[in-house]
């Protein structure tokens, strides 16, 4: 399977920004994060906002049959095609947006997003693609940063358009659970913690596991 989209825009934002996104999310607070969440998905799994494939080292192959990468941004895949390369898991990729995902009803037993949702233009779109793509009784897998509470929330709001213009579209101020209940999942389990504070900007840390009700 292949599917090309065109990505416009600056130069920055073309060569640059995947860069910056890469080297961000290659942190260890990110980094452990992965280690505890990817290793639970299974079977057919589709992971939407692939990304530069950081969390290819953290799939259990023992569980995994098939992994599909989606993508829009052809920048980041051309990253990941050196992490593919020293995979366990068998993988492919479509370059293609979560908000239009090109497989068939019921094609995955576990989705993943990580650290895709405060990026992707509407994510709501994506969740309901995520939930047509499940099988019954398939998984969503989440982590993701989101809006802080109190003062830091505030400061996020304020610092949120730059910030995205840096990132590579990445939205500090989003609220990743709440998103995933509104589009229909019920959170199995949910944790929230706070970054360290060199990263306090990022806000809270989200992860758990969700299913459609």
């Amino acid at each position: 399977m292949a599917m090309c989209v065109s990505r416009a825009g600056s130069f920055y934002h073309r060569h640059v920004a995947p860069l910056v996104v890469h080297g961000g999310c290659s942190m260890s607070a990110f980094t452990r994060m992965r280690q505890r969440v990817i290793g639970g998905a299974e079977g057919t799994v589709v992971e939407v906002g692939f990304g530069s494939g950081l969390n290819l080292p953290h799939y259990d192959p023992g569980k995994v049959k098939r992994l599909v990468g989606i993508d829009p941004d052809q920048s980041m895949l051309a990253i990941a095609q050196r992490e593919m390369a020293r995979a366990t898991v068998r993988a492919q990729c479509l370059q293609a947006s979560g908000q239009s995902i090109p497989l068939e009803t019921g094609y995955a037993d576990t989705a993943v997003a990580s650290y895709a949702l405060c990026t992707i233009p509407d994510p709501s779109a994506a969740l309901g693609e995520i939930r047509r793509i499940l099988k019954p009784g398939g998984r969503l897998l989440f982590l993701e940063h989101g809006r802080s509470e109190h003062w830091h929330g505030r400061v996020q709001d304020r610092l949120n358009r730059p910030w995205r213009f840096i990132a590579g579209g990445c939205n500090l101020n989003r609220a990743p659970t709440e998103l995933i209940e509104r589009a229909g999942f019920a959170l199995l389990e949910s944790n929230r913690e706070r970054f360290a504070t060199s990263l306090w900007l990022l806000g809270n840390h989200y992860s758990g596991v969700a299913a459609p009700r």
